[in-house]
């Protein structure tokens, strides 16, 4: 017998915002702030599509969601949004506004950094996921440099590990990998895991590292397609910031 849910999860911003907000939303390429109530933005972000992505702040699951995800909901009053022509210009502006705004809630772009590249091999024990400023003997490259590396490698890790370990999914993902720990060196165990899976992520990884996104996204997307809401939002939370789709 199914146990029935007796809190169910908190919905801060359909309750402050309204299930109407999220119903009009546009499904184009664009920019979104997250104001609190004296105006201050919050939070940046940019989106394929932005019904998309904005419905999966819905639901703040906290299992599911890192505190300081949580702690964003519960101080947004109001959500702004620029439309753009399309994913570039989307990526453009939103860098546009975290240079100029410096949202508290964001850690990435909202300072110049140094560009850093994504290095990632094979070993014993599964792949290893790293960030440099340049490459080293005995790693693979990743595409071009950029600031703001280590949040896309963390997003990374966790659709590799989801792709590898659908059966797991983000419940049973490393202490710390939904707070993008900065290791020097990211390990994703792949021992005792099905041979076909481990190889299809190593070649999602090398056709993302050459810019080829999709089959990452498709594989990913396959792999955990019987996942629940909360799992699905955070998944394509994910690919967006790794695979801008």
């Amino acid at each position: 017998m199914n146990q029935l849910l007796l809190f169910p999860d908190p919905r801060p911003l359909v309750e402050r915002l309204g299930i109407g907000f999220f119903r009009s939303l546009p499904e184009g390429p664009g920019v979104y702030l997250m104001r609190d109530p004296g105006g201050t933005v919050l939070y940046v972000g940019k989106a394929k599509n932005l019904r998309k992505r904005l419905s999966s702040y819905r639901v703040a699951n906290p299992d599911r969601f890192p505190r300081r995800h949580l702690r964003l909901l519960r101080r947004v009053a109001r959500i702004e949004l620029e439309r753009c022509c399309d994913e570039a210009s989307a990526l453009a502006r939103e860098s546009e506004l975290l240079r100029s705004l410096r949202p508290p809630f964001n850690r990435a772009g909202t300072w110049p950094g140094v560009p850093k590249h994504l290095l990632w091999r094979a070993c014993d024990q599964g792949l290893e996921l790293a960030i440099n400023s340049e490459p080293a003997d005995g790693w693979r490259t990743g595409p071009h440099p950029r600031p703001g590396m280590v949040f896309v490698r963390s997003a990374l890790a966790r659709l590799l590990w989801c792709g590898i370990w659908p059966q797991h999914g983000y419940a049973a993902l490393p202490a710390g990998w939904c707070r993008g720990r900065a290791d020097e060196v990211l390990l994703i165990r792949c021992q005792g895991a099905m041979a076909e899976a481990v190889a299809r992520a190593q070649a999602a990884l090398e056709a993302w590292c050459a810019g080829q996104t999709a089959q990452l996204a498709e594989w990913v997307r396959q792999r955990n397609r019987n996942a629940g809401p909360f799992e699905a939002a955070a998944l394509e939370a994910d690919l967006e910031r790794a695979c801008g789709v």
